[in-house]
């Protein structure tokens, strides 16, 4: 679905016990590829739904518990590449509208299976804010906003 221009989204951040959060490594780009499980708002869905659904998509995980909610949508603008590949793909959006949900895990590290020929490649349990720092340029504020909301959260 879509808000105008933007791609409507949701991103889901999980932390442990240890307070650490999950992240996850896209299959599709080497470097810095850890970033939260996140993905499109289907119709007749809403964001926390599909904030789970994508979740339990790329990762199995469904063990978890809502703990917080950013109250607004943050948004970002794709960069030039990432334009031109959805263009080839016949995508008009410029970039996301994100609805972000804090959730605890409470299930076990052997419950997160990333599939095989799935969206990530790996996964590990992380500090928020080597999640902030290692996270691409232009995912890079809205990350800021996602650590100072739910950092407290996570003690």
């Amino acid at each position: 679905m879509t808000d105008g221009k933007y791609r409507l989204n949701a991103l889901a951040v999980v932390f442990n016990a240890e307070g650490k959060v999950l992240l996850c490594a896209r299959s599709d780009c080497f470097g810095n590829p850890w970033q939260f499980p996140q993905g499109g708002i289907e119709k007749d869905e809403t964001p926390e739904e599909a904030a789970r659904r994508e979740l339990f998509e790329e990762t199995s995980v469904s063990s978890v518990e809502l703990v917080a909610a950013l109250p607004e949508p943050q948004y970002y603008d794709f960069p030039p590449e990432i334009l031109e590949k959805f263009r080839k793909l016949g995508r008009k959006n410029i970039g996301q509208k994100q609805y972000s949900f804090l959730y605890r895990f409470v299930g076990k590290d052997s419950e997160i299976n990333l599939g095989e020929n799935g969206e990530f490649r790996a996964w590990k349990w992380a500090d928020m804010q080597e999640a902030v720092d290692g996270i691409t340029a232009f995912k890079k504020e809205v990350y800021k906003k996602i650590a100072e909301a739910f950092t407290p959260f996570l003690k």
